[in-house]
């Protein structure tokens, strides 16, 4: 029985409803040491990097990639799934762990809110995940702006490297949305005060401090990588790195103790390793590489997710974290609902409620690319029909009748309202998949092919797009990259979540489109190119009524309002 708004409680109010086990419990069911957990209060605990050595040759877990098409307003519920789907998976007697991304308190406070799961598929505590939880963002934002006044005190103090003032790259970061930040004057006040010049800030989990922080294996890789880092350029235009700084070493001290996993539990127990957050339509939008591995040594099976629809994260999961990882997921599921697909057949949000099969019809198309997507990857996937309570039984009749016809395994979800029970059927699914052993991992792109032709794969092959066009600063950019050495590395497309092509207007498969690219920025740290098209911004603002205007908290110190 599906239920009604009316009846049904606020995630929050579930969650704080909710029982946990404490935190060294779930840490037990993992055989994991008494000496390999520190304990952030009976729920929280990180987990320390001698596990890895410990189990260093131990196999590891098959990994299930959670995906989606392109989320809409209207909501698709993949985190949702992806903690529904581990509940399950153990449900069935799967030691499974759940691997996910630490939420950001931009969004959190914006307008998304929370990212903790929902309904009955949750990880706990809910109101630490989303806040503050063990410190690890505030981390990288000390770092990111330690490194921001070394640079600035360099120049202050003499400028030996000869730093062009005008071609610094580096920005400093919050973890919160503020358009106020994107452009900046530092420096002001005369001579004591630091050099005038134009600054900016970027939102935290754009940084490529936490690109670098979530790709590296072992403190000595986030140390190589930090050193790698380009901050801009001297005066006859030659990169400046932060080893010529000499501040590696510092950074990796104030990033020691964010690099070791978080370990949490879901609303049933499941053990979940939460870890880094990048965000996924302007940085590489994974978990961390140490946290997905841990959870790999530690289950036999790993439920992980990747930000926004496969065309961003599940593509940057399978050319960005893959090779780090050095093992590729052997199954992906990809999410999809009734009332998305209606809005990418041109429902608009208000009609979402009403039936409606030729919007379906049209929508459905956006399903379709996202799968031919993971196909062309080489890997065996599985559509989740995340269930809604306005779905009527000829919508869900219409999507499992076109799977079959077009020989896509699928199963429907409740995880939402059911917990572990309601995604039995997809784990069920999943798990023939995997007996299968079709996963045949090919990237759409080798490191030797050019820049350009890494563009044109992403663009052609996962948006549908005629190829991309680089505007005249962009090809400036690429030439230098080029003559930098640095043309070798993948690329990080930062662009709009909500369509397959960089209009965020066009909805559901847009064909006969070009992709803009307006700028190419080297992140040599994190080990990729980014390519920034249409107005994505690295700082995004607040809308109209933020999430924060409803959140609260009693004389008890009980969380309220967040979702």
């Amino acid at each position: 029985m599906k239920h009604t708004a009316a009846t049904v409680p606020s995630d929050i109010e579930i969650a704080q409803n909710a029982s946990m086990k404490r935190i060294t419990e779930i840490a037990q069911q993992l055989d994991i040491e008494e000496d390999e957990i520190e304990l952030y209060g009976k729920y929280k605990a990180k987990l320390s990097l001698d596990i890895l050595k410990r189990l260093e040759n131990s196999p590891n877990g098959k990994v299930i990639l959670v995906t989606a098409i392109n989320p809409t307003p209207a909501g698709e519920g993949k985190s949702t799934v992806t903690v529904g789907l581990g509940q399950a998976m153990n449900k069935l007697g799967k030691k499974t762990v759940i691997a996910m991304r630490e939420p950001s308190l931009g969004p959190t406070m914006g307008l998304k809110g929370g990212a903790a799961g929902g309904g009955y598929s949750q990880v706990l505590p809910m109101e630490d995940i989303n806040l503050h939880f063990t410190g690890d963002i505030h981390a990288i934002t000390t770092a990111n702006n330690a490194l921001a006044a070394m640079i600035d005190n360099h120049i202050h103090q003499g400028n030996l490297l000869q730093i062009d003032t005008r071609r610094i790259t580096w920005k400093r970061v919050l973890d919160l949305n503020d358009r106020a930040l994107r452009k900046v004057v530092i420096g002001l006040g005369g001579a004591t005060q630091g050099v005038p010049r134009e600054d900016g800030f970027d939102i935290t989990v754009a940084s490529e401090i936490m690109a670098v922080f979530c790709l590296a294996k072992d403190l000595k890789d986030l140390k190589e990588r930090l050193s790698r880092i380009v901050i801009g350029y001297d005066v006859n235009k030659k990169p400046i790195t932060v080893k010529e700084l000499k501040v590696e070493g510092a950074l990796t001290l104030l990033l020691k103790d964010a690099s070791m996993p978080n370990l949490v539990q879901t609303m049933e127990h499941t053990p979940a390793i939460i870890h880094g957050g990048p965000f996924a339509n302007i940085a590489h939008g994974c978990n961390s590489v140490i946290g997905t591995q841990m959870a790999a040594k530690l289950g036999d099976y790993v439920v992980t997710e990747a930000g926004f629809g496969a065309d961003l994260g599940a593509e940057k999961f399978l050319h960005i974290k893959t090779p780090a990882l050095g093992f590729h997921p052997e199954a992906v599921v990809i999410v999809a609902t009734i009332r998305a697909i209606k809005m990418h057949g041109g429902v608009g949000k208000e009609q979402l409620k009403e039936e409606n099969l030729e919007a379906l019809s049209s929508g459905i198309e956006n399903v379709k690319k996202h799968v031919e997507t993971i196909q062309s990857f080489g890997l065996p996937f599985v559509i989740a029909l995340n269930e809604f309570v306005t779905d009527t039984e000829a919508e869900i009749d219409f999507v499992q009748k076109w799977c079959e016809a077009h020989e896509i395994p699928m199963a429907l979800t409740q995880v939402w309202e059911k917990g572990g029970e309601g995604g039995v059927d997809l784990a069920k699914v999943v798990l023939a998949e995997l007996d299968k052993g079709k996963a045949d991992y090919q990237p759409l792109y080798q490191v030797e092919h050019s820049l350009e032709e890494k563009l044109n794969a992403i663009a052609q092959k996962v948006y549908g797009a005629t190829g991309v066009e680089l505007l005249p600063s962009a090809q400036k950019q690429l030439q230098q990259i080029i003559g930098e050495g640095w043309a070798h590395l993948p690329i990080c497309m930062a662009k709009t979540q909500y369509s397959l092509s960089d209009d965020a207007k066009k909805l559901g498969r847009p064909e006969d489109f070009t992709i803009t690219i307006r700028e190419l920025k080297p992140s040599v740290g994190a080990g990729f190119i980014v390519a920034l098209t249409g107005n994505i911004m690295t700082m995004p603002g607040l809308p109209k009524e933020p999430a924060a205007l409803k959140m609260d908290v009693d004389e008890q110190g009980k969380a309220k309002g967040i979702f």
